[in-house]
């Protein structure tokens, strides 16, 4: 009974997080109640405090599921000395653009979060997640970029910080044009020439 409890638990709160995203997608995030969300569901608003507390902590579950995988494969990065760290960067990034690209439900989350998000006061726990993901991105980037120099015994044309904000803001530019218009162009084949050409910038060049 126990088991049967915690599985219809977790089946709840998938549908919690399908009905948001859908939601989210058609009303956008600030113009969405937690009743509608609970109406999309087929649950009870009572159902959505069970799981999460308010809308914010929602909307960052929903998040979490698709940027988490991401994250883990970035936080990756240089611990095996024997990989070469440019080439784990590039794979790390193109591996999210290759999900964002190829995954149907990972691409509806990113458009929600590139498109649908104003940054109120009752999404400010949102604003804050972002942020948390942009400086911990910047930062893996930054000691990549740092090892890849060190190892190819060059000095970066700009300093390792500068260059990492520059590639993650290539990234997030790139994600955001596709996101508008999916069929504009091949999100990860374009996206691996511009990160490449922007790295060759820095005076880094792959073995």
């Amino acid at each position: 009974m126990v088991r049967r409890t915690k599985e219809d638990a977790e089946e709840t709160r998938h549908q919690l997080l399908e009905a948001a995203q859908r939601v989210f997608a058609e009303k956008g995030v600030s113009r969405t109640s937690l009743q509608d969300i609970a109406q999309a569901a087929g649950v009870t608003r009572g159902a959505i405090y069970w799981h999460f507390k308010n809308k914010a902590e929602l909307f960052n579950a929903m998040m979490d599921s698709a940027i988490l995988p991401m994250e883990q494969t970035m936080q990756q990065l240089g611990h095996d000395a024997k990989q070469d760290p440019l080439t784990e960067l590039e794979r790390a990034m193109l591996q999210t653009m290759h999900s964002i690209e190829s995954d149907a439900r990972t691409r509806a989350i990113f458009e929600v979060a590139t498109l649908k998000v104003e940054y109120v006061d009752e999404l400010l726990a949102v604003k804050e997640r972002h942020v948390q993901c942009y400086l911990e991105g910047t930062q893996q980037m930054q000691r990549s970029l740092e090892e890849s120099a060190m190892r190819r015994a060059v000095t970066l044309a700009i300093p390792p910080a500068v260059a990492a904000h520059g590639l993650h803001a290539l990234m997030v530019g790139l994600i955001h044009t596709w996101v508008l218009e999916p069929t504009a162009f091949k999100l990860v084949a374009v996206s691996q020439a511009a990160i490449r050409t922007y790295l060759a910038g820095l005076g880094l060049k792959f073995r």
